[in-house]
């Protein structure tokens, strides 16, 4: 018995010295941030999280935004919100998109694909040549039977959905297709993500017309949106907080095209040949899937080289 009152004193005051030092433990600096239990983001402290004011109207291709129907408001505003707060992904997005979208541009243009497409390969990829889990590649993030339908090589020495202007010509023939059989450029960027068959037999199931009436499942249902959002945030950057200086913008480098009529045993030593370093000739070629190129009879590739590798060889930015 006394053994086990030593026992019970001893643990009393374990306890009593824990809650001694404990209670000193919380005596901090609340003064400094990084000393608090919980602190709050830089931009919650400097009262600059705020809610946007969505734009008063809104055009897709020249078709426009039902913005009255209270659905519709509500996830616009969720997905403009939901990339104004995803700070680093859209400002590598909005530096990426000086690089890229003045020749997606062209390329929708010359195929008479509205302007506004361009924002659907930004969000489909952010503008790099992107895996997705589902074996989708590239900037237009095309499936392999998709890419060859709409006349993209794919193969283990050349895969065209990583040339991001030859997929992106591929994309125009997938878009005009679609535009053909639902007259509806709106229809025609949901049919995108859910396919030509899918949209139709939504449209047919539900018995109406237009996109914005439609329940779809959730990838569907904010595609539409979110490209929305991502014209409306790149249109107007400084609006939505993101101050960019132009020297940070990625420009669109000088290339040269090498025109190749015969097969190319090491890729190694053609960049070699050429005056760069196989790391290179891979930056600006990401379509060469192999260390080497085997050309069938009659046919050429077009291979970009830097007009100054010095320049390329520093180069960092994605």
């Amino acid at each position: 018995m006394k053994q086990l009152s030593t026992l019970l004193a001893a643990f009393s005051l374990v306890i009593v010295l824990g809650y001694i030092l404990y209670s000193e433990g919380r005596k901090i600096d609340t003064t400094h941030p990084s000393n608090t239990m919980e602190t709050s983001t830089s931009s919650e402290s400097e009262g600059t999280t705020i809610s946007y004011d969505l734009p008063s109207d809104l055009y897709f291709a020249g078709e426009r935004v039902p913005l009255e129907i209270p659905d519709v408001k509500e996830r616009l505003d969720r997905e403009i919100h939901i990339n104004v707060y995803w700070h680093n992904n859209t400002i590598f997005m909005i530096k990426r998109a000086n690089r890229w979208l003045p020749q997606i541009e062209k390329i929708l243009a010359e195929n008479n694909i509205p302007d506004d497409f361009k924002y659907l390969a930004v969000i489909e990829s952010a503008l790099i040549n992107d895996v997705s889990y589902k074996s989708a590649v590239g900037f237009w993030q095309f499936l392999r039977p998709t890419a060859k339908e709409f006349g993209l090589e794919v193969n283990p020495e050349v895969d065209e959905r990583y040339h991001q202007l030859k997929s992106t010509a591929a994309a125009t023939r997938y878009l005009n297709k679609a535009y053909k059989k639902f007259g509806s450029w709106t229809t025609v960027a949901a049919s995108y993500d859910r396919g030509m068959a899918g949209m139709q037999r939504a449209l047919n199931n539900q018995k109406v017309e237009s996109y914005y009436d439609l329940l779809l499942n959730q990838e569907t249902s904010r595609y539409v949106f979110r490209i929305l959002a991502a014209k409306e945030i790149l249109s107007n950057p400084e609006k939505y907080g993101f101050n960019i200086p132009p020297e940070h913008l990625y420009e669109q480098e000088d290339l040269d095209e090498i025109e190749v009529q015969s097969s190319i045993p090491d890729l190694v030593v053609f960049a070699q040949e050429n005056g760069i370093n196989y790391k290179i000739l891979k930056r600006y070629n990401p379509w060469l899937r192999s260390k080497k190129l085997t050309l069938k009879r009659g046919s050429t590739y077009q291979i970009a080289i830097p007009r100054n590798p010095v320049e390329a060889a520093s180069i960092t930015a994605p």
